[in-house]
């Protein structure tokens, strides 16, 4: 019977009549002290081809010089390893070094011996991590075509697997970290960055959103870049889209109109529309024919970043709501005490600061934003003879003005809210002193929540500033020399340290938060 024999076939042309991008190829390591059978093996398989990619040779014509190549190289697909070389055994000593020095699991070996005896296949097979073994004599151009080709499939689909594995233990990691849309582009990019793997291809994309009015109205009737591969990274920054090239722009353009997904042999476009009117596009392309159950696939990942993309702008809906809803009474409270509402949003901006600088989770230092705003509502319980009087308060004004403190606290702890209960804690203890002269309990020093010891600084510090109807405002400088002074009296002196240390931020929230 016949070797078979491979012809050389001309690429196939790419719709643009031009040959596709060649693949990288598969590395191939032959191990034998023998140069023929170098030179025999690569003649034989020089046309050979799996999946698209021909193949590369390394030599090595020694265990010891296979070592010292594979210090550096994570991959070569397969090993042909002859047995006797510097040593009887120096073969499977060398596949032995390879699964458990480097743990390298993934290279395909094929032991070829021509010295059967020198290396039973029972005991090899049983005693050593390899994947095939033959004999020299029985390895016709045919048999050893069929060894590369079971050898090669079977490292691309670990390969894949292992793709697979690292992917999913990226998004895992990345949701979560997906508190916002923002976050979610980067999820996004990640995971459309593993979706070509996953499938096998080679492939670059992006995945756009349109938004409906009702959902987002300072995008509407724009696209919105949710996700890139490296090629299209750069719209993640500015998100223009019409900085596309334009076969893109026209591919996107018609997906709209048409409102379909379409596809050819190396091109796809996903359409999805949701059920609040949001549109999400998919574009990608591929280095290789897209198959029928790839496109589906694909297609289902562009569903899900969109529905995820539409919740979590209903849940930032929802915060901003949340947060305008708190400044709304927190500024309610200041303006019938004749006060700036501007107070209560720098002191929730100083607040998140210095939750921030004192080393808070991301989410708390948030929560410490929102319930900030909220440290005198108590004051809505206070008569306005007491509230607004121009003048120093007598014993029995001053006594009546300290229940706010705990006005507040029984107003805000009736929720079970995380920023309502944070809210009634900085309510009952922001006018707790460091030195334990504070009140309405007379905490001392880190019996104070350390929200109680954060706002009591911000407010302090906002209201020296500001114009209130017992005092005229102070320069900024002046009260910063108070706050210095009362550094372990009032206020938690590590706090005033930071706060001192990061001046240039602190300014920045009286840019931002000027009074009107």
């Amino acid at each position: 019977m016949t070797d078979l024999v491979f012809a050389d076939e001309n690429p196939e042309l790419d719709t643009d009549g031009n040959a596709p991008k060649a693949l990288e190829p598969w590395v191939v390591m032959i191990v034998d002290d023998d140069v023929a059978v170098h030179q025999v093996t690569q003649l034989v398989m020089a046309d050979f081809e799996f999946s698209g990619r021909r193949l590369q040779f390394l030599d090595a014509y020694s265990g010891a010089e296979a070592r010292e190549l594979l210090k550096t190289r994570r991959d070569i697909a397969l090993i042909l390893l002859d047995v006797v070389m510097e040593s009887e055994h120096a073969g499977l000593d060398l596949a032995r070094y390879i699964r458990e020095e480097l743990d390298n699991h993934h290279v395909r070996i094929v032991l070829r011996t021509g010295q059967p005896g020198q290396a039973p296949e029972e005991h090899v097979i049983k005693s050593y991590d390899i994947n095939d073994y033959k004999e020299k004599t029985e390895l016709t151009k045919r048999k050893l075509i069929t060894v590369f080709y079971a050898a090669l499939r079977s490292y691309r689909d670990i390969m894949i697997i292992e793709q697979s594995r690292l992917a999913l233990r990226r998004s895992i990691d990345a949701i979560t970290r997906i508190y916002d849309s923002h976050n979610l582009r980067r999820f996004a990019s990640a995971v459309l960055e593993q979706a070509a793997h996953l499938l096998g291809y080679e492939a670059q994309g992006l995945c756009a959103s349109r938004v409906a009015a009702y959902a987002a109205s300072h995008i509407e009737g724009r696209l919105k870049v949710l996700a890139a591969t490296t090629e299209y990274s750069r719209l993640l920054v500015d998100e223009e889209i019409s900085n596309l090239p334009a076969e893109v722009k026209v591919a996107l353009d018609r997906a709209l109109d048409d409102q379909v997904s379409s596809f050819d042999a190396h091109h796809f476009v996903g359409y999805y529309r949701s059920s609040s009117g949001n549109e999400t596009l998919l574009y990608m392309t591929f280095s290789e024919p897209v198959d029928a159950q790839s496109r589906e696939l694909l297609e289902i990942f562009c569903a899900n970043v969109a529905i995820t993309y539409e919740a979590l702008l209903l849940r930032e809906e929802i915060q901003d709501t949340q947060r305008s809803t708190v400044y709304i009474i927190g500024e309610a409270v200041e303006r019938r005490s004749k006060e700036t509402g501007a107070h209560v949003r720098r002191v929730g901006e100083l607040a998140a600061l210095l939750a921030e600088l004192s080393g808070l989770r991301s989410s708390e230092v948030e929560f410490m934003r929102q319930a900030a705003p909220l440290h005198d509502v108590g004051k809505i319980g206070i008569p306005d003879r007491v509230l607004n009087k121009p003048g120093k308060l007598d014993a029995e004004e001053w006594e009546v003005m300290k229940t706010h403190s705990r006005i507040g606290f029984e107003l805000l702890s009736k929720s079970d809210k995380r920023i309502l209960q944070l809210g009634a804690i900085i309510a009952h203890e922001h006018h707790e002193r460091w030195d334990g002269q504070g009140y309405p309990r007379g905490l001392l020093g880190e019996q104070i929540h350390i929200a109680g010891r954060i706002v009591a600084l911000a407010d302090v510090l906002d209201a020296l500033v500001s114009r209130r109807c017992y005092k005229e405002s102070w320069n900024f400088d002046e009260a910063l020399s108070y706050v210095q002074e009362q550094a372990g009296l009032q206020f938690d002196p590590d706090l005033v340290a930071k706060l001192m240390a990061n001046l240039p931020a602190v300014k920045d929230i009286y840019v931002r938060y000027p009074d009107s």
